[in-house]
């Protein structure tokens, strides 16, 4: 059988089943993701975090005298501007954020700090505080 024979025949319509649209006969041939969520993984990977910064002994002292001064004066209610390292969830390393508020809760025992926002912050991760 060559193409001249079967180029005058009727065009075959099926009875049973209803003519596929344009738009569903196309994607058929549409290109699609073998490695879903490949792309994903190679943006994560290309993801920078930073390092965290080890205080130095004066910058320590320094940090928890304004601590200890917020620590005893807590019912004032006054704002501060933390800088603390949050890790990242996801891959080693983290980011410095800085967020302003005021204290709620001081445990020294397990050294973390609750702003009344509920924000968490440790105070092993502080590289900053100010006191406004």
């Amino acid at each position: 059988m060559h193409y001249e024979d079967i180029i005058d025949l009727p065009h075959h319509v099926s009875k049973k089943h209803p003519q596929m649209s344009r738009k569903n006969r196309a994607a058929q041939f549409a290109p699609f993701a073998a490695l879903t969520g490949y792309e994903d993984a190679i943006l994560e990977t290309g993801r920078l975090t930073d390092k965290k910064i080890e205080l130095d002994e004066d910058a320590r002292e320094l940090l928890d005298i304004k601590l200890q001064m917020i620590s005893s004066h807590l019912e004032e209610k006054r704002q501060i501007k933390i800088t603390y390292f949050k890790e990242d969830e996801r891959k080693d390393g983290g980011a410095y954020v800085t967020v302003e508020g005021f204290i709620k809760k001081i445990s020294t025992i397990k050294r973390d700090i609750f702003l009344q926002d509920r924000t968490k912050i440790r105070m092993d991760d502080i590289i900053e505080l100010e006191i406004k």
